[in-house]
């Protein structure tokens, strides 16, 4: 009996995953796919309670998905590539409790926030300087920390 390498063991290993990740894709991916865009989708992980109580009580966005603010909305494929990235991390950092309590937003989290506020409200800032400022610096209402009952 011939014994194969590691070489053809990861390449069928490979085919396998992405025959299965295209079936279920089929069969679940559209459902699948706007459920993973819904507040309550990101509230499934408890570390995000506190997070989603407040977002429900706000009153200026609640209508909003927290991808709408929290991924990149400037073309699909950076929104998917973002959102496959995030979702990732945010699995492994919530299933290997990796996550610091209270969690708090990253860097380019902020960066993608700032931009998605500027888009939807370009034109009530058009005549301020954005570049030195954070949004939240005048509107922390609006941050998850500061809005809601709570």
């Amino acid at each position: 009996m011939k014994q194969e390498g590691i070489e053809p063991v990861i390449k069928k290993v490979t085919i396998i995953f992405i025959v299965l990740t295209l079936l279920f894709g089929l069969s679940f991916g559209k459902r699948l796919y706007h459920y993973s865009e819904s507040p309550l989708f990101c509230n499934t992980c408890h570390v995000m309670n506190y997070q989603y109580d407040n977002f429900v009580h706000n009153g200026a966005h609640q209508n909003k998905r927290c991808i709408d603010c929290h991924l990149p909305n400037d073309n699909f494929a950076n929104h998917i590539l973002w959102k496959s990235i995030d979702g990732t991390k945010d699995v492994i950092y919530f299933y290997g409790g990796l996550y610091k309590e209270p969690i708090n937003i990253s860097d380019h989290g902020k960066k993608v926030v700032k931009e998605n506020c500027l888009f939807c409200h370009s034109e009530m800032v058009s005549r301020i300087n954005t570049e030195s400022r954070s949004c939240t610096d005048c509107h922390r209402r609006h941050t998850h920390k500061h809005t809601g009952v709570f």
